[in-house]
């Protein structure tokens, strides 16, 4: 699932943000305004997400979820408290959509015939190579 997917489903209206005093870039500004933005989101009270894609978030962010279910991201990194909530907003999408995919299997392949040739041929050379090392004995 991709983020522009997610986005069509229209998750903003669940979305709680609180705002507190970041400890990033500012100056004098970090004492005075609010522009640490932390996103919260509460996965099992949320009716756009089907059963299993709440487990998949459950199962794949478990270290960002906390007791009462609610996913929490936070962004200070702006100077400004919009373009913080724009960035944590971006981040929740890619998150979710990145927990939301499932990978896709791996299918075994078998080395070519020129491959494995190759491979023979290379221990051949090795090995000739070992032998003209050995020292030469008459007897």
């Amino acid at each position: 699932m991709t983020p522009y997917e997610l986005k069509t489903r229209k998750l903003e209206g669940e979305f709680i943000f609180q705002t507190s005093r970041s400890g990033g870039p500012g100056g004098q500004n970090v004492n005075k305004v609010s522009t640490k933005v932390e996103l919260r989101f509460n996965i099992s009270g949320t009716t756009l997400l089907s059963d299993g894609e709440k487990n998949l978030i459950f199962k794949k962010l478990k270290n960002k979820i906390n007791k009462e279910s609610e996913l929490i991201l936070v962004s200070q990194s702006e100077r400004t408290q919009l373009l913080n909530k724009q960035n944590v907003i971006e981040k929740f999408y890619d998150l979710v959509a990145k927990a939301l995919t499932t990978p896709v299997k791996r299918r075994a392949t078998r080395p070519t015939l020129s491959s494995q040739l190759k491979r023979i041929e290379t221990k051949k050379i090795r090995g000739q190579v070992k032998i003209t090392r050995r020292r030469f004995d008459p007897e």
